[in-house]
């Protein structure tokens, strides 16, 4: 390592997004949630010292102060006077932020912080469905079958099949009317979408399988039948999920 690679203090030279001028709170916070969720300051325990992040990371005190306070809105750390900023447990965590989510999936092995999004997803999604049963005038029941209908033509397609799956739910929320457990479905769908370990597996067989599972939602919606329909919800995103599940650990919470 060159002179010109360490900092005056001999240690290496901080991250090279720390030379960019844009976005340095941004960029700082995201580091501090990897550390912090990694349990590199594991909660009960204190942040650097302001001078030391500053130092830490080649930035000034405003952009360490504005870190803290992005840290603060997460949930993630408490300013006490006089004893510094010390880190909170997980259970004060804001878990529907995204870059709080995103590094506790990163960090998981055993699946259970995924396992917890499909509960979450079947719970909304299965009462919105209830709804949507009672709710569903003929245009939307004819909609629901088109695309019922359409992702059978899709099932060799994985990226397009996935774009209709996703419009299908929607499609249900929206009948539902329930704007708040549509957004934190929606919320949770767009943090997880591209995350390796929740797409899982990915072959034909397992398109056909979650499309019958559609089919099953849309005829019970389709008859009015709103305890039919959050059955068939909950079983479709419960079992579609189990299928594609491959890692470690027992998916202990999705049994009801």
């Amino acid at each position: 390592m060159t002179a010109s690679q360490q900092t005056t203090s001999g240690a290496a030279a901080p991250p090279a997004w720390v030379r960019r001028p844009a976005s340095l709170a941004s960029a700082l916070t995201t580091e501090l949630v990897g550390r912090i969720v990694r349990g590199v300051y594991p909660p009960g325990t204190s942040l650097p010292a302001e001078p030391g992040l500053c130092e830490a990371f080649g930035v000034s005190r405003t952009v360490v102060r504005e870190a803290v306070k992005l840290l603060q809105e997460k949930g993630l750390v408490q300013v006490r006077q006089g004893a510094g900023t010390m880190v909170t447990p997980p259970t004060q965590w804001n878990m529907l932020d995204e870059l709080v989510l995103g590094a506790s999936i990163d960090e998981d092995e055993s699946l259970a912080i995924l396992d917890d999004v499909v509960v979450t997803r079947r719970l909304l999604e299965s009462d919105m469905a209830n709804v949507a049963a009672q709710l569903a005038t003929d245009d939307v029941i004819d909609r629901l079958r088109a695309q019922v209908d359409r992702m059978d033509q899709l099932v060799g397609d994985r990226v397009t099949y996935e774009e209709h799956d996703r419009a299908f739910h929607d499609t249900i929320m929206q009948t539902s009317q329930n704007r708040i457990a549509r957004a934190v479905v929606r919320s949770l769908e767009s943090q997880v979408i591209n995350t390796a370990r929740y797409v899982g597996k990915t072959e034909r067989a397992l398109c056909v399988a979650s499309n019958q599972g559609h089919r099953r939602i849309y005829e019970r919606i389709a008859a009015h039948d709103p305890s039919g329909a959050a059955e068939a919800m909950f079983t479709h995103i419960t079992e579609a999920w189990l299928v594609r599940r491959s890692g470690p650990g027992d998916p202990v919470r999705l049994r009801r």
